[in-house]
């Protein structure tokens, strides 16, 4: 009898090792209150591979959702959190490559980090920058998020 007809479990450990070690890597990341909005799929499918240099994106465990960056300190974007109502926070209007404009409000985190979350669209995205990200690089790059956060539907905006 063959090797392979003798150890059929082994086999099928061993060839499930690389899919679990693919897991291993997944940034852990909640999901959004309306993450199975539809259009949260064409948004995430519609993101940039990287945000400039040294952000590589990477696999996450969360429906609608993107991270990119180190494992460790992600930059995170999760697409279906709540909307934002009337606010004083900041609000700014990020012209994108693609000529679409997406408001965002953004808010500094406790830890040195911002959060950016979209103003008057639905369903509401939000970025997660953490200080790691921050205290290194400008956030210049959420312009890049523009074509794909311009998916969402406009119904008011900053001004």
């Amino acid at each position: 009898m063959p090797w392979t007809r003798r150890h059929p479990l082994l086999i099928a450990l061993v060839a499930a090792v690389p899919v679990l070690g693919g897991c291993a890597s997944a940034v852990p990341v909640e999901v959004a209150p309306h993450a199975t909005e539809p259009v949260c799929a064409s948004v995430v499918l519609a993101v940039p591979d990287s945000l400039g240099d040294g952000l590589p994106q990477r696999d996450t465990t969360a429906q609608a959702a993107a991270a990119w960056g180190d494992a460790a300190a992600p930059v995170v974007l999760r697409c279906g959190v709540e909307p934002l109502g009337p606010t004083t926070e900041g609000c700014q209007t990020v012209e994108t490559p693609g000529g679409a404009s997406v408001d965002w409000v953004v808010v500094p985190d406790e830890d040195g980090g911002w959060t950016f979350t979209t103003y008057g669209r639905e369903p509401a995205v939000e970025l997660r920058v953490p200080s790691a990200v921050a205290a290194e690089r400008s956030t210049a790059f959420v312009d890049q998020l523009g074509p794909a956060v311009a998916l969402t539907e406009e119904v008011r905006s900053c001004v």
